[in-house]
């Protein structure tokens, strides 16, 4: 046999410390690590992309906060053979479409079509100059970018790295 037998050291007569080992609690757990109780309060998780749109659409979320939600939620960006956006160019200005879920992608392009999904950060960071974007094109609460807020999200992300 390869290895080494794991029950060697109990037929050697080995036996597990007794008493308390420094660091550890009377009742023999490690403090900070495991076998603790989780917290009574969990830590409330930050709002949905979808969440965050709706609170911005109506007013009750500020537009740094909506900014900081968005660079850390995943979009979803419907994607054509080519890499990169498909951008709308029947708008006053190019516009790409983009979702804060599969599932308003669907509704808006199809079971069928195919998407890739990126974080607000890097959106815009990738988005081309003078484009925009619409959140939820086919949702009940549809948020459009035009490239001046765009720029605005930009400069507000350069100002929150940089300082």
């Amino acid at each position: 046999m390869y290895g080494y037998d794991q029950n060697a050291g109990a037929q050697q007569g080995y036996a597990q410390p007794q008493g308390n080992i420094p660091g550890q609690t009377p009742g023999g757990q490690m403090p900070g690590g495991y076998g603790q109780q989780p917290p009574l309060y969990p830590e409330p998780s930050p709002p949905s992309l979808a969440d965050a749109v709706r609170a911005f659409t109506t007013g009750s979320m500020a537009a740094e906060d909506f900014q900081q939600v968005f660079a850390t939620s995943k979009v979803y960006c419907p994607r054509g053979d080519n890499p990169g956006f498909l951008a709308l160019h029947n708008t006053q200005q190019p516009v790409i479409p983009m979702f804060t879920s599969l599932k308003e992608l669907r509704r808006y392009a199809g079971k069928e079509s195919k998407y890739f999904v990126i974080t607000g950060a890097e959106v815009i960071d990738l988005l081309p100059t003078g484009y925009g974007f619409v959140l939820d094109m086919e949702g009940e609460h549809r948020m459009v970018f035009d490239a001046k807020a765009v720029e605005q999200m930009v400069d507000f992300a350069m100002r929150r790295m940089y300082g």
